[in-house]
């Protein structure tokens, strides 16, 4: 739901950009291509889950109807660094962040009369996330440029339950503390006159199984767990 509602917004913005450039105007800070090394911030939101595998046979084996894979609203800071390389349309950005997640496992549980027995499992994390990612812009139309990056991200998470210990009569999720993520994504700049504005919105994705199997009854159904998260962020840079 909310990487929907990510998408018409960012729809509606670029709309609204797009519109505002269809008359020619001054160009508002021309110096900015011409510096080799350029700073910034950024703020973001974000919806995280899991993209999941399950094990076969669910009911038969573990007693479970289903496992409902909820997504959970999340934000995040950052700050950047972009430098230009051959091309001033072409940059390599490192935008070290730290972001707030939380993911949701449902495990509904098929009771013999038929009712249902619901286990809620919250996942969450406090992340350092290190992306590395090339930026590819368009030419310049008055004070207005679109991009796509593609990258990739490591992931700390310092929020981590990996290494505890775990607890038999009411087990929890464990999830590694390490995590690998490609990125890809979309975005706008408009540029005012003393600095240039951004949106983006971006697709992170676990290219590792970031489940740490430890056999409980919440991990052994899963065959693969990974980390899944949609941004969308606002960049000021300078």
């Amino acid at each position: 739901m909310f990487k929907h509602s990510f998408l018409v917004v960012f729809s509606i913005m670029f709309s609204f950009l797009v519109t505002a450039q269809r008359k020619e105007v001054t160009q508002n800070y021309s110096k900015f291509d011409r510096r080799t090394v350029h700073f910034g911030f950024m703020l973001g939101v974000n919806t995280a889950d899991f993209s999941t595998r399950y094990e076969p046979f669910l009911f038969e084996n573990y007693g479970l109807y289903s496992i409902e894979n909820i997504s959970q609203p999340g934000f995040q800071l950052g700050i950047i660094s972009s430098v230009k390389l051959w091309h001033p349309s072409l940059r390599l950005r490192f935008i070290p962040s730290l972001s707030f997640l939380e993911r949701v496992l449902e495990y509904n549980y098929l009771e013999d009369d038929g009712s249902f027995r619901v286990h809620e499992e919250r996942t969450g994390s406090t992340n350092l996330d290190f992306p590395l990612l090339l930026k590819m812009r368009t030419a310049r139309y008055n004070n207005f440029a679109s991009y796509v990056v593609a990258g990739m991200q490591y992931t700390l998470d310092l929020q981590t339950k990996e290494f505890s210990a775990q607890q038999p009569a009411n087990p929890f999720l464990k999830i590694k503390r390490d995590d690998f993520q490609g990125q890809v994504g979309a975005g706008v700049d408009f540029f005012l006159p003393y600095f240039k504005f951004g949106m983006e919105l971006k697709l992170s994705h676990s290219v590792i199984n970031a489940l740490v199997q430890d056999n409980t009854r919440l991990s052994s159904p899963i065959d693969r767990l990974s980390n899944r998260v949609w941004w969308i962020s606002f960049t000021f840079e300078g």
